[in-house]
């Protein structure tokens, strides 16, 4: 039994692998890793973090206290059926490459891999595994904050998502949507000639994962699939490899 790890930067994602099958699925604050209580005792844990140091710091205290050490996800230029092609491998965040992986072990087609976190991450998967490069954009809450942050009149607010704003509030919310839709629809477009969803061909998708992934999905015209935990599910398949 595996003990995955997503170390992200709002969150610790985790869950307990046993072959091909969750267990359980779970998430907790850093601060709270250390005291967390596992239904199972598990064998190993492979652990993906770009938290920083902080995050680092957590997933260890929480394997001193299970008398485990942790398997650390790095990037490098191939593993699991996937070639990374970033100019310098090694530098391709973590979190990115386990989506990746991930989504290959989802879908053997051409896809844009989407996460929709604190940062926006949008990348390339052909039908080969070769990861071809991606976009980082800021999330939809990074967004908001940076207009109410630079600007003397825009508040930081949660307005409605709508085609023709009327008011400000919706007018900054639908703003940071159609920017990130329009990012992902123009990378696919690029990619694999997407046209709107059921008519897309070469068995084209858009894989999206991450807290926003509900608000983004809704509005793409693209043939789209949400994961839960993408990042997971490639930890998962790299933690078999190993």
């Amino acid at each position: 039994m595996i003990l995955c790890i997503d170390s992200g930067n709002t969150r610790l994602k985790w869950g307990l692998r046993d072959g091909d099958v969750w267990l359980v699925l779970g998430a907790v604050a850093h601060a709270q890793a250390g005291a967390l209580q596992l239904p199972h005792a598990p064998v190993r844990i492979v652990a993906c973090n770009v938290a920083g140091a902080g995050g680092r710091a957590a997933v260890e205290g929480l394997a001193r206290r299970l008398g485990l050490a942790v398997e650390w996800v790095r990037s490098q230029a191939a593993r699991c059926d996937v070639v990374n092609r970033y100019e310098a491998p090694e530098q391709l965040g973590a979190d990115r490459w386990a989506a990746l992986i991930g989504a290959r072990g989802l879908h053997a087609g051409p896809c844009v891999v989407v996460m929709c976190g604190t940062a926006t991450t949008i990348d390339v998967l052909d039908a080969d595994g070769v990861f071809q490069g991606g976009l980082i954009l800021p999330g939809i809450d990074m967004m908001r904050a940076a207009l109410a942050d630079g600007t003397a009149d825009l508040p930081v607010a949660r307005g409605e998502v709508r085609d023709l704003p009327r008011n400000t509030f919706d007018a900054i919310a639908s703003g940071a949507v159609d920017a990130t839709t329009g990012a992902i629809e123009r990378m696919a477009r690029r990619v694999a000639g997407a046209v709107p969803r059921d008519t897309a061909p070469h068995n084209f998708l858009c894989l999206l994962s991450g807290g926003a992934a509900g608000v983004i999905a809704p509005r793409l015209t693209l043939p789209h699939r949400v994961i839960d935990n993408l990042v997971l599910e490639g930890v998962a398949r790299i933690a078999a490899a190993l």
